[in-house]
């Protein structure tokens, strides 16, 4: 059965003629004069697999993404090497524009058949984003710290619904106290709607790394130097972890396409052995957006963090509104992104808000109304101790050590022999701020 194929690009009408010649493997349905075009007959059904030749510089993750939701498989040609391995690092074949037409039509079939693999294996979200990493791409380089060469990261989203649950509370001294275990830990400030992890840490920050670090997953050009260089490095008084700081502005969210923040993500899982990431609250799937799927989408990073995730800990608030909105928020998250096991953790939890006994009280309400998912923590509310950290622009580790709060967070994340320690680190001090 012969492949339909649209093609886009200089040289394309002697290419056209190569392929046509075969009579069979591949049948070409359109000559497209520019890239919209072509996205545009993809996306009819018009064709499997989509050929560009010269002008590959406008190819992106966001373009491989958005073609392969529709299961178009693409293949890119030109003479250059540098913009062919870069081609190859997103995923797309390629090839030189001299290739042989029986080359050429070998190598989309191999194309079409990958897509059709990874179609296969995407997760069925609420928004259709690639799920898997690009089944043909550049064979990395072992990273010289971080995990064991072979091994990734661990990825921990941290999610919760509307009404700020404190999900970065939790996300940064989640973060802290990992980094304080001796582990490698990158921080990702990932919320499209109220980006804080810059303000809570004290960072003047107003260069938003994750957008820095999206733009080159896009291009293809996100590698391990590059990464290091746009994640912050912050020291916590008893360790040191990384920080890719959120947007400045929240309408800045249009630089945060879904593709390449998975493909950030994934460099991540390369670079430290956890990636900690503070999502937003939003899982709806901007249904007024559908239509187009090149469109961006201001939940998707959200979506993909948590498609991604290792772990998800949902934290809800400990109180008369903020159970029932995580009892609904679950039952979305169930829908967006099915199979999901997420961690019950519920924050601010005290006694003026539950009532006596706040921990079984709070256990009782949760068996009684709650969706059948065991509570996996509870944090005590210390305003005095929060309050100290965030003037401070400390985590819980350095502004209250020992307070009831930060052993329940380092609870969640740390190895016993961690949480017991006075401090995580020996000799580390506590209230003493660090200069960033």
């Amino acid at each position: 059965m012969s492949i339909p194929v649209v093609t886009v690009g200089a040289g394309q009408a002697e290419l056209v003629g190569s392929l046509e010649r075969l009579h069979g493997p591949v049948t070409v349905v359109r000559r497209c004069s520019e890239l919209a075009e072509l996205v545009a007959a993809c996306q009819t059904g018009l064709a499997r697999a989509a050929v560009v030749t010269g002008g590959t510089q406008e190819v992106t993750a966001t373009l491989v993404d958005r073609l392969g939701t529709v299961g178009v498989a693409l293949v890119g040609l030109t003479d250059d090497d540098a913009e062919r391995a870069r081609l190859a690092g997103l995923g797309v074949l390629a090839a030189s524009e001299s290739v042989p037409p029986q080359e050429l039509a070998r190598l989309i079939g191999e194309a079409v058949d990958a897509a059709a693999a990874l179609s296969a294996d995407r997760p069925s979200s609420s928004f259709g984003l690639a799920g898997a990493r690009p089944t043909v791409e550049a064979e990395a380089e072992p990273p010289e710290d971080g995990p064991e060469p072979g091994e990734l990261g661990t990825v921990i989203a941290v999610w919760g619904p509307i009404g700020s649950p404190g999900r970065t509370t939790i996300a940064v001294n989640c973060a802290a106290e990992l980094a304080a275990d001796g582990r490698s830990v990158v921080l990702v400030d990932a919320d499209t709607y109220g980006p804080s992890v810059a303000g809570v840490l004290g960072l003047l920050d107003d260069s938003a790394g994750l957008a820095q670090a999206c733009r080159l997953a896009d291009q293809g050009l996100l590698e391990r130097g590059p990464l290091e260089r746009v994640a912050s490095p912050v020291v916590t008084g008893a360790g040191v972890l990384r920080v890719l700081t959120g947007l400045t502005r929240a309408d800045r969210w249009p630089e945060l396409r879904a593709a390449a923040f998975g493909s950030v993500l994934e460099r991540c899982r390369e670079l430290a052995e956890f990636v900690v990431v503070d999502t937003g609250f939003c899982l709806e799937a901007d249904e007024e957006l559908s239509f187009d799927t090149m469109a961006p989408r201001r939940n998707g990073t959200t979506l993909r963090a948590l498609e991604l995730a290792d772990r998800v800990l949902a934290v809800g608030a400990a109180d008369s509104i903020g159970m029932p909105r995580l009892v609904r928020a679950l039952a979305e998250l169930e829908q967006a992104v099915p199979g999901v096991a997420p961690t019950v953790v519920f924050n601010r939890l005290r006694a003026s808000a539950v009532g006596r006994s706040p921990d079984r009280a709070l256990r009782e309400a949760w068996e009684r109304f709650g969706p059948g998912i065991p509570i996996g923590a509870m944090v005590p509310h210390e305003a005095e101790a929060a309050d100290a950290a965030l003037l401070a622009g400390q985590v819980l580790l350095e502004a209250a050590p020992e307070s009831a709060m930060r052993h329940s967070i380092a609870e969640i994340v740390c190895a016993p022999r961690q949480r017991k320690r006075r401090f995580a680190v020996p000799g580390a001090k506590a209230r003493v701020p660090v200069p960033r």
